[in-house]
């Protein structure tokens, strides 16, 4: 199975992407891990927040494929803790999920032709955080899980 975050955006703040390179490289010995940053719209102030998650989902749909599992990371999602979100990763990998998208989305969220097209919604907090730092957390997330199911101890319970 490969696991794909696609996010909108990239960021220019470097501990940011040392913390998320960090995971990155952890993440090469458990699983494929890519992490798929598209260009942010220009000339937003013109748009409204409708015309700008449209657009937006412009963007992601071009970076899916229908056999695609994709999952929102979304403040209306399940919330899980570090251990459900282990057994959700390896359900999908015992269903053969070839590629597991997670997708975070632009300031405003997703357009709603993106949650249509969404196999499922998790949440990382009732907290809200930056779109740049969700990619720290989430890709922690995945080298915990993957640790918990290969019973290493980065984890502790």
């Amino acid at each position: 199975m490969k696991i794909t975050l696609l996010t909108v955006g990239k960021t220019e703040d470097a501990w940011i992407k040392d913390g998320t390179d960090k995971y990155l490289k952890r993440l090469k010995h458990y699983i494929k891990f890519e992490l798929t940053e598209l260009t942010e719209l220009k000339n937003t102030k013109a748009l409204s927040q409708d015309q700008q998650k449209a657009k937006e989902a412009e963007l992601i749909f071009k970076n899916l494929a229908t056999t695609d599992h994709v999952v929102l990371l979304d403040e209306n999602g399940a919330e899980l803790s570090s251990q459900k979100f282990a057994d959700m990763l390896n359900k999908k990998m015992l269903a053969s999920v070839q590629n597991l998208v997670f997708i975070i989305g632009g300031p405003y969220g997703f357009d709603e032709s993106i949650y249509q097209r969404a196999n499922e919604k998790l949440s990382l907090s009732q907290m809200t955080f930056s779109h740049q730092m969700v990619r720290v957390f989430f890709a922690e997330q995945v080298y915990r899980a993957l640790t918990i199911l290969k019973g290493e101890p980065y984890h502790h319970q």
